[in-house]
């Protein structure tokens, strides 16, 4: 019984050469010729001497920073991507091409300052030299990260800072509120929002649901937009066209140019391409983390 025990404690303080190095590899995605002179192992490199001397081993203060910069990293990436996402994909771009929502546009710049700062905090915390960047696949899918990061903040600043501003602009054209006759461009200015007129179509018929409580903020059910036809969504709502009665009908809808102008295409392609950029994130990460 002893000779079992004496070789079983042997056999567990034998160093683990052979899991260790893949399990180091594994963990900080730097390939095994970073710390060994070839893939198959042999002589240590500089960094791997180091890192056998435990100079680079996280201190507790920096392991805590670390999980701190790393919760809000990823919480604020939920909230950014999963902001834009609901917006792109269930409300549809043209819900902010009406000017940009306050609250979407708060959060999303909280977002993107949170995450550079923690992003910044983590790559200091985690790259050691700036060669790591091109030179580990850790290093690439954080550069490929960062460069795309960059492009959303460009993004944002370009729709925030200047096509932000024009397409409240044009929101601020003032129609008369008697005209009883509005094209699709004209009753897109009637949204309900920053204290303008509910206007909604429905077979040609114009009504005003300013008045309702069902449609605050010119948003019906959080997925109804006021300023546009509601003929094709009426046809699967729970209630029929009836309900219309209760409200006043202001005019009448008539064909007209229906062209967006270069600002809204152009915040459009931004729109689509910020989503694709989220697709394209979000894949990298699952290369880094699978």
């Amino acid at each position: 019984m002893n000779k079992i025990l004496i070789i079983s404690l042997f056999i567990l303080l034998l160093p683990s050469f052979s899991i260790a190095k893949p399990e180091y590899a594994k963990k900080t995605g730097k390939d095994c010729i970073y710390c060994h002179a070839t893939e198959s192992g042999g002589k240590l490199t500089e960094y791997g001497e180091l890192f056998l001397k435990s100079e680079l081993r996280p201190s507790g203060f920096k392991r805590i920073i670390r999980i701190i910069a790393y919760y809000f990293h990823f919480l604020f990436g939920i909230l950014w991507f999963g902001t834009i996402l609901y917006v792109h994909i269930i409300l549809k771009p043209g819900y902010a091409s009406k000017g940009l929502p306050r609250g979407e546009l708060m959060l999303g710049w909280v977002s993107i300052v949170v995450m550079g700062i923690t992003g910044l905090i983590l790559t200091l915390l985690r790259i050691n030299n700036v060669n790591e960047l091109v030179s580990t696949n850790f290093g690439i899918i954080l550069f490929l990260k960062i460069i795309l990061y960059i492009f959303m903040v460009i993004s944002a600043s370009f729709v925030t800072f200047i096509l932000g501003p024009k397409m409240k602009k044009k929101i601020g054209k003032s129609i008369s509120p008697n005209k009883e006759k509005l094209t699709i461009e004209e009753l897109e200015l009637f949204d309900g929002k920053e204290g303008r007129s509910c206007y909604i179509a429905y077979n040609n018929e114009i009504f005003d649901v300013t008045k309702s409580k069902l449609w605050k903020d010119g948003i019906h059910m959080g997925r109804h937009h006021a300023g546009g036809d509601l003929t094709d969504v009426l046809k699967s709502a729970p209630h029929d066209a009836e309900v219309l009665k209760r409200f006043q009908k202001v005019g009448v809808l008539v064909p007209g140019n229906v062209r967006k102008d270069k600002t809204v295409k152009l915040f459009f392609a931004l729109a689509y391409t910020n989503l694709i950029v989220v697709f394209l994130i979000i894949f990298l990460i699952t290369l880094w983390k699978w």
